[in-house]
C-alpha cells in the first residue's frame, strides 16, 4: 500500500498482509483530543485544553465510501453538529496518489490536490498512511486526530454543548458495555470484512470469514430480543455496527468474498439496519454509489478489471419491525424519524 515516508509520497511502501497472509491494519498517528484527554473517559471538556471546544473551529475530511469516516459523519449528523463542525469530501476512488480532491470535491480550506498535502501541512516529515477521517483545527492548522473511534467520542462528549440535538451515544450506566461492544464488534466484523477481503492465504481467509459469520449469527440472535446492541438505547456501538452492515450486501458480500449470507437475509440484522438508516440525518451520510465505486474501483489486486456490479437491488427505506421491542431512539430523533411498520 501507499504512504508518506518522511513527508514524501511512496507507492507500495509497505505490505498490507503479514507472513501468514493476515491483513495487518496500521495504527493511526494523530491522537490528540478536543477538550483534553479527559473527554475519552467522559469528563467535561477542559476550556484550557490545547484544542478547546469552539463551534466553527474544526473541520472534518471524509470519504463517503469509507466506513471509518462514516462513523464520524453519522455521529455528527445524529448529534446535530453540522453547523458547529464543517465537513468536506474526497473523491471516492483511491488509486496510486491516495485520496484526491477534485473540482467536484475540492479542498475547501487550502485548495490542495491531495489529502496527503493536508497531512504534510500538519507535519512536513510525516511517515504513515494517509487516511480518513481527519479532524482538522483551522486555527492551529494541524490535524487533531485521525482515529475514528476517538473522533466519535469527541463529537459525542466534547461537543455536546454546541450540538442541536439532545442525543447521548455513550450514556451513563452503559459506558463499560459500550466500550466492550466496540471492541467485540471491531475485530470480527468491522475489521473482519477487510481481513477476509485482503487475506493473502486460504487459511487467513477462512479464519476471517468464520469469525465474521459467527459474530453476525451472534448479533442476529441478540437483536431478536433487544432493540440495540447495548439494550434499549442507541449508542456508539450501533454506529460502529451500522457502517459495516450498510455496506455489506453491496461490497463485502461479493468484493470481499463474505458471501456465506447477505445482511438482508438476516431478519433482525436487516430490520436493525433499516431502522438506523431511517433515523434523521443518517440517510444523507450514506452514498451507495460512492461505496461501490470505491471498493470495486480502488482495489486492483482484488478486482483488476475495476468493473462495478449493478446490484443488489435492496431498499433501506422499507418499513422495519424494531418497534416491537422495548426502547427506541432518543426523543430528538423520534419526531422526524421515518415511520416503522405497524
Amino acid at each position: 500500500m501507499n504512504m508518506l515516508v518522511d513527508g514524501e509520497w511512496r507507492v507500495d511502501a509497505y505490505e498490507s498482509t503479514d507472513d501468514d497472509g493476515e491483513f495487518d491494519r496500521q495504527e493511526t498517528s494523530f491522537r490528540e483530543w478536543v477538550g483534553g484527554e479527559g473527554v475519552r473517559d467522559g469528563a467535561a471538556p477542559d476550556p484550557d485544553a490545547e484544542f478547546p471546544v469552539e463551534a466553527g473551529r474544526y473541520h472534518v475530511y471524509i470519504c463517503r465510501a469509507c466506513p471509518w469516516a462514516h462513523r464520524v459523519a453519522m455521529t455528527r449528523a445524529v448529534k446535530g453538529l453540522e453547523d458547529a463542525i464543517s465537513l468536506s469530501l474526497v473523491e471516492p476512488v483511491r488509486i496510486d496518489d491516495g485520496w484526491e480532491f477534485s473540482e467536484e470535491y475540492p479542498d475547501p480550506l487550502y485548495d490542495e490536490p491531495y489529502l496527503r498535502d493536508v497531512y504534510t501541512r500538519a507535519d512536513p516529515e510525516f511517515t504513515g498512511r494517509v487516511t480518513v477521517p481527519v479532524l482538522w483545527d483551522r486555527e492551529r492548522e494541524t490535524i487533531v486526530n485521525n482515529e475514528s473511534r476517538e473522533i466519535m467520542r469527541m463529537l459525542n462528549v466534547a461537543f455536546d454543548d454546541v450540538a442541536t440535538r439532545d442525543v447521548d451515544l455513550w450514556p451513563e450506566g452503559r459506558r463499560d458495555a459500550v466500550e466492550q461492544l466496540l471492541d467485540d464488534v471491531y475485530e470480527p466484523i468491522n475489521n473482519g470484512v477487510y481481513r477476509a477481503g485482503f487475506a493473502g492465504s486460504q487459511a487467513a481467509y477462512d479464519r476471517a470469514v468464520g469469525e465474521l459469520f459467527d459474530a453476525l449469527d451472534h448479533y442476529e440472535e441478540l437483536l431478536g430480543d433487544q432493540r440495540y446492541l447495548a439494550g434499549d438505547v442507541l449508542t456508539e456501538a450501533d454506529v460502529a455496527m451500522f457502517v459495516t452492515l450498510v455496506r455489506f450486501d453491496h461490497v463485502y458480500h461479493t468484493h470481499f468474498k463474505c458471501n456465506r449470507r447477505a445482511i438482508h437475509e438476516y431478519p433482525n440484522l436487516w430490520n436493525y439496519t433499516k431502522e438506523l438508516y431511517q433515523l434523521p440525518g443518517v440517510e444523507e451520510t450514506v452514498n451507495v454509489q460512492h461505496i461501490v465505486d470505491h471498493y470495486y474501483g480502488s482495489h486492483g489486486s482484488i478486482n483488476p478489471s475495476r468493473l462495478v456490479p449493478t446490484g443488489p437491488d435492496i431498499d433501506f427505506t422499507e418499513p422495519h419491525d424494531r418497534d416491537r421491542l422495548p426502547g427506541g431512539p432518543p426523543a430528538d430523533l423520534v419526531d422526524t424519524a421515518a415511520p416503522a411498520d405497524d
